[in-house]
């Protein structure tokens, strides 16, 4: 009866270490996503995912105006501090006020770039960063004739924020950045305020 008993543990314990899979893989055997290893034998994730509301002072005519909406932004990480990144900002609730003739129009704005991000990973629930991105930038207004209409050209941010971890794996993200952008043969300097949600794998 003890042996009986013994050999059944025995088959239960083993049978839950299968279940388990591997190290460094999910319980079907596949692979988790890559970590970077640090010298003193911790890990971090190498991916890293943020989506969130974008706020955005523009100055494309040297009279600003507001747009709000999304902003997207990718990192890959090939070390402990460096990663690149590729980011996408959308506004599309906007309005020049009485900037412009005639008044009120309606503005949205794309934005993508990519570039460099220097992050202090120091596992801590604070994760402060820098980074630099250069891209094209699109604006659309209701009126499409005239000088304003629809137009393209080159841009870029600089800036930086810093990520506050609710868990390990998510957080909550604060970031500013200076824009600048080169519409209609002279150069504009903007800024926005990101705020949202982060995903590490």
């Amino acid at each position: 009866m003890r042996v009986g008993i013994l050999f059944l543990g025995i088959f239960l314990l083993s049978a839950s270490v299968g279940a388990q899979g591997p190290t460094g893989a999910g319980g079907d055997g596949t692979p988790t996503a890559p970590r970077i290893s640090t010298p003193n034998g911790s890990e971090f994730d190498s991916w890293q995912l943020a989506i969130g509301y974008q706020y955005n002072r523009d100055n494309l005519l040297g009279s600003p105006f507001n747009t709000h909406g999304a902003n997207v932004d990718l990192v890959r990480f090939f070390g402990r501090w460096i990663g690149v990144e590729a980011q996408m900002g959308v506004g599309f609730l906007g309005t020049t006020g009485s900037t412009t003739v005639p008044p009120n129009l309606g503005a949205k704005s794309l934005y993508i770039g990519g570039g460099p991000r220097f992050a202090y990973r120091n596992r801590s629930r604070f994760e402060p960063w820098v980074h630099v991105t250069v891209g094209m930038e699109h604006f659309r207004f209701d009126q499409t004739a005239g000088l304003l209409g629809s137009n393209n050209g080159l841009a870029g941010d600089a800036g930086g924020g810093v990520d506050y971890y609710l868990k390990t794996h998510i957080a909550l993200r604060a970031e500013g950045d200076f824009i600048g952008s080169r519409f209609f043969s002279a150069t504009q300097r903007s800024f926005q305020v990101v705020g949202g949600l982060v995903l590490d794998f």
